[in-house]
């Protein structure tokens, strides 16, 4: 496990052997890291390194063995190089010499695994002239920036940062609810006080959407699922939205009538914080279970589990009971990456909210996901669905997108 935590962004500084990728780093930290060598295939695993890089902030640089290396143990360098790229937000593409085929594929790698990447023709204090005509040619060529550098006489870094800043994933937040209320309305949010809930306060999601309806000019009404009858019945006004524990959600579906709409904090956390559309997509995934398959519980922190915790004895017992398979359920917790070797073979990760986490984080969790094509959602998706409650609850977001249409046949295990 890695020491850095998941708000870092990663980059990968990739490309076939001795052409300075070491140096680089190097040059790049200001520090003497990763060990440099004339012979071919020194580094031989991934060296990570956490800095500040303006105007970035915080990332984790990361130095692969070339992907090049030959022989049984190049392969298995090479192996660990490419699990390295499964984590990077963007790469850098070291080269010293024409496009040929090493480079070829490794930029096909980074595009088909969607790694936003430039170039850096190293060696302009060797090469001269001759730098900046690789720098057009690969411009030309592959589709990106290239920088001219010299590793040796740490040239041509000053602007890195800025530079990298216009190639990575925004992942800019999204509205939690403002967008789908207006000022004046009604929000019902549906607040259960059990095992779980913090003595004398309220849980960040719960708190994030009282502060934004009340931004939004809305009127928010806090209430206990056993209360929420009584309220629709006696508040004299139709709520706009009605939003609950995904937990309560069985109850509070039939409390709440169908002309109005209903959703989940955790499905508010999971379109805030990451990708809803493709957490749908994947929550069908439940439907190809089988005894043995690997599902893996992605938790955002740690935490002392309870009695009855979600995501080690919930949601693992609603998934046999829909399935009916013996699965191999491992629960992964905290903010830094997940070891890749328990993520690979898994049919289905179930990530939590990620109330602790950032949209960037979480987003870089899906795209590693996407990587390693296993299917990604999150608690109050699979629980909404694993309920038979799922269309209810996020068709708010979806309102004429035609989505259900999609799906048609597909809510339920026959």
């Amino acid at each position: 496990m890695l020491p850095d935590s998941g708000f870092r962004r990663y980059i990968v500084v990739a490309g076939r052997r001795n052409v300075g990728k070491s140096s680089v780093m190097n040059a790049i930290l200001g520090q003497d890291i990763s060990i440099v060598s004339e012979v071919a295939g020194t580094t031989t695993d991934p060296v990570f390194k956490s800095m500040e890089l303006a105007p970035l902030g915080p990332v984790t640089l990361v130095d692969t063995p070339g992907l090049d290396d030959e022989g049984r143990l190049g392969e298995l360098r090479v192996e660990k190089a490419r699990k390295a790229l499964y984590r990077a937000d963007a790469a850098l593409l070291v080269v010293d010499d024409k496009p040929g085929n090493y480079e070829h594929s490794i930029a096909k790698l980074l595009d088909e695994m969607e790694i936003p990447y430039m170039v850096l023709v190293n060696k302009s204090d060797m090469l001269g002239d001759k730098a900046w005509e690789l720098k057009t040619l690969y411009e030309s060529e592959f589709g990106v920036k290239a920088v001219v550098v010299s590793a040796l006489e740490k040239k041509g870094f000053e602007g890195l940062g800025k530079l990298l800043s216009e190639i990575l994933p925004s992942d800019e937040e999204l509205p939690y609810l403002s967008d789908l209320i207006d000022g004046g309305d009604l929000v019902v949010m549906v607040v259960p006080i059990d095992l779980g809930a913090p003595k004398g306060r309220l849980i960040m999601p719960q708190v994030h959407a009282i502060r934004e309806a009340l931004d939004r000019e809305a009127l928010a009404l806090v209430v206990k699922e056993r209360e929420l009858r009584y309220a629709l019945e006696n508040i004299g006004m139709k709520p706009r939205l009605v939003i609950t524990d995904s937990q309560g959600v069985m109850k509070v579906v039939s409390d709440v009538p169908d002309d109005v709409d209903l959703t989940t904090f955790s499905i508010l956390e999971a379109r805030y914080r990451g990708d809803l559309r493709y957490f749908v997509d994947s929550v069908y995934a439940i439907e190809r279970l089988k005894d043995g398959d690997r599902v893996i519980i992605m938790e955002g922190c740690s935490h002392r589990p309870l009695t009855e915790d979600i995501g080690r004895v919930k949601l693992p017992r609603w998934l046999v009971n829909h399935t009916g398979a013996s699965l191999d359920i491992r629960v992964v917790a905290g903010k830094d990456f997940p070891d890749l070797e328990t993520l690979e073979g898994a049919k289905l990760i179930i990530h939590c909210g990620g109330c602790v986490l950032n949209r960037a984080s979480v987003m870089r969790r899906v795209r590693m996901a996407k990587r390693l094509s296993i299917p990604m959602t999150n608690y109050g998706v699979a629980i909404s669905y694993l309920h038979g409650v799922l269309e209810r609850v996020i068709k708010v977001f979806f309102k004429g997108a035609g989505l259900f249409e999609e799906r048609a046949g597909l809510s339920r295990r026959g």
